[in-house]
């Protein structure tokens, strides 16, 4: 089986290596991927370090070029790609398809970005003095990606890293390497310089703290866990260093009296069981009012009766696999700690088995759940929601807003006052109506407050505040 190597200064370098197992068929190898030292790490730190001053000064039109190229030939083969996705992560095959032509939209759009770079000329206060204000690139950047959006997450990273002029050192989730690799060799055939992107796979507590532990890393961008979250912090602190934050959420879909029921029950199907529940912007608190709750629950219940759960790759499969061993305990874990806090399992829960040996767990439903219970104050990064009654609306903002988090927050009414007033009083960075909680655009800002997210914005042209610093410069005539 070939060995995927890492690349680090424009050369493809081994070491040990781990399998890649499919998580629908722990009997299929993906492939073999090498996993970087603590010694390889700082060389494509060093060699990112060399490359900067040339890249932060490379021509607009060599940046585009580049990340169209990546672009055409991720959708070029997106049947491919998407496939690798399923196969390693194990979303079904029409969710890895779609996540890999939106990773391919991303370069796309960060290509235009190249071409749209701008500042601002202002006069001075000072008569005969001019002001200048302008977006230099940081430096090496550190992206670290989780495995739940194997190619989109590294594509919003990557790609306004690279418009922008930074250099990377890059370290994908040990769980999905394929993605992240592919990515990698399609951007070095493109036509990088050596140096400018370096892909060192491997365990975090290896990889990823070499790059926390750098002071040559000029800013890091990470999305995962709160607790890894809190440490990339507290080390970038330390170096004096930007950081970006994705982290967590424990999101709410209010449900109305006046909703729209079929509208409502697929907005909670979506956002809180497809991808096996397992993105940070699932619906996992379902909080509907009283006249409307068992109406809900009964059509919810009976949806949920309908979805397949099997194997990614296989037709008419609606919910893939959890991602490995360790979600799976996790998610277990939940289930029988929400029946132990006197909420109830209405619906599912059940580990199943498939014709190939997998992480399967049949999507699980509570109701006569409260806010204060773990299970809808804690995430648990599986298909696992639960149902909270509430009396009315103010009751149903309140309830929604009780959360350390505050990424998305979801709302089904038909009330223009109700809709109006929760997306102004959602706290939350970003909110939808009449739409499931999970499911964004590409150039558009991502990102929430409280316990989800610090620091500036991803995605869109808002992703400039991070991966550039303002310069100001005055000239006298």
């Amino acid at each position: 089986m070939t060995i995927h190597a890492n690349l680090i200064d424009g050369e493809w370098i081994g070491g040990s290596e781990a399998p890649n197992i499919n998580p629908s068929n722990t009997d299929d190898v993906v492939g073999e991927y090498a996993r970087a030292d603590a010694g390889q790490a700082a060389q494509a730190i060093a060699a990112a370090k060399a490359a900067s001053h040339a890249w932060s000064r490379s021509g607009l039109l060599q940046r585009h070029d580049i990340l169209k190229k990546a672009a055409d030939e991720i959708l070029t083969r997106k049947d491919e790609l998407g496939a690798l996705l399923s196969r390693e992560e194990g979303k079904t095959l029409a969710e890895g398809i779609g996540e890999t032509i939106r990773a391919a939209q991303i370069f796309d759009f960060f290509a235009g970005e190249a071409l749209r770079l701008s500042g601002e000329t202002v006069p001075s206060v000072r008569p005969g003095v001019g002001v200048e204000m302008t977006r230099e690139a940081v430096g090496v950047v550190g992206v670290i990606t989780p495995w739940n959006f194997p190619i989109a997450i590294p594509a919003w990273k990557i790609a306004p890293a690279l418009c922008y002029g930074n250099t990377i050192v890059f370290k994908p989730a040990d769980l999905v390497p394929g993605c992240s690799w592919a990515i990698v060799d399609i951007l070095h055939r493109a036509g990088l310089p050596n140096g400018v992107l370096n892909l060192v796979m491997g365990r975090g507590s290896v990889v990823g703290q070499a790059i926390l532990d750098s002071a040559d890393v000029n800013a890091i961008t990470f999305t995962g866990s709160v607790a890894t979250g809190k440490r990339v912090a507290a080390a970038s602190v330390e170096h004096m260093r930007k950081f970006q934050l994705e982290m967590g959420g424990k999101n709410p879909l209010v449900v109305l009296d006046d909703a729209d029921l079929p509208t409502a029950v697929e907005c909670a199907v979506n956002g809180a069981f497809f991808s096996t529940g397992q993105r940070c912007t699932a619906s996992s608190r379902l909080i509907v009012t009283e006249g409307v709750h068992d109406a809900f629950v009964a059509a919810l219940t009976k949806r949920l009766e309908g979805l397949v759960v099997d194997d990614a790759m296989k037709e008419g499969t609606h919910i893939g696999p959890v991602v490995d061993q360790s979600q799976l305990d996790q998610d277990v874990s939940y289930i029988g700690i929400g029946q132990s806090e006197g909420a109830k399992l209405a619906f599912g829960g059940a580990r199943l088995q498939r014709a190939t040996p997998g992480f399967y767990l049949q999507p699980a439903l509570f109701t006569e759940c409260t806010n204060e219970m773990r299970i809808s104050r804690e995430e648990i990064f599986g298909p696992v929601a639960s149902t909270i009654r509430v009396k009315d609306y103010d009751e149903a903002l309140a309830v929604a807003n009780d959360t350390p988090f505050g990424l998305s927050a979801g709302i089904c009414t038909q009330s223009l006052k109700h809709a109006t007033d929760f997306k102004r009083n959602a706290e939350a960075g970003m909110v939808m109506v009449n739409l499931p909680t999970a499911g964004v655009d590409f150039h558009v800002p991502f990102g929430g407050r409280k316990g989800s997210s610090y620091g500036p914005r991803e995605q869109g042209r808002y992703a400039a505040e991070f991966y550039t610093t303002v310069k100001t410069a005055y000239t006298s005539a």
